[in-house]
């Protein structure tokens, strides 16, 4: 279900809590990662270790083959699944063309510029397989890599329409990934276990 056209008082409310999560953004510390999803204020520290090594392992695999820029730190602004302000997220990793982050601001709105975007699953991991999957379906984001820690798998998911991504692939720890086109490569996972 696409964003929908909310009434005056569900978007004056819509208003504040964009504003309240503005100002919480703006005074956090930078250990501190603030994201406003479907209307939710999430607020985390620092990941654990396993976590991290995950990412770790996929960039190394990733940097060896592509010219891409890869940040953990860059916030988004993506279209939001019902009445809900814009959702302001910080995936684990945005992967982008080699230049594209240069003269983005902190909160980016892109525009087919991403090229992936990925989340290793920590405290709330619905929000990873939910709420931030159709997140960045609805901002037609191509690819979305899903490293779920807690099931032991690895999901690609691709091709987004309808609110959702249309196909994806999921594979347990320790099979290969395939990754399509800019990337075309198998995505080891034997050492995200």
């Amino acid at each position: 279900m696409p964003t929908t056209r909310m009434s005056d008082e569900a978007a004056t409310q819509s208003a504040i809590l964009l504003e309240i999560f503005l100002e919480l953004d703006a005074g956090s510390p930078e250990c501190v990662r603030a994201q406003l999803i479907e209307g939710e204020m999430v607020v985390t520290t620092a990941q654990a270790g396993s976590h991290e090594h995950c990412l770790s392992r996929f960039t190394e695999q990733v940097v060896r083959r592509h010219e891409f820029s890869i940040s953990a730190h860059k916030g988004l602004v993506l279209p939001s699944y019902g009445p809900h302000p814009d959702n302001h997220v910080i995936p684990d990793l945005t992967i982008v063309g080699r230049r594209e982050f240069r003269g983005a601001p902190p909160w980016w709105r892109p525009y087919g510029e991403l090229k992936m975007v990925v989340e290793a699953t920590g405290d709330r991991p619905e929000l990873d397989r939910t709420a931030k999957r159709r997140s960045y379906a609805l901002a037609r984001i191509p690819l979305y890599l899903l490293i779920d820690r807690e099931r032991a798998a690895t999901t690609l998911f691709r091709e987004p329409g309808d609110g959702d991504y249309l196909v994806h692939h999921t594979a347990a720890f320790g099979k290969p990934v395939p990754l399509p086109s800019p990337f075309s490569f198998d995505l080891e996972t034997t050492d995200f276990l």
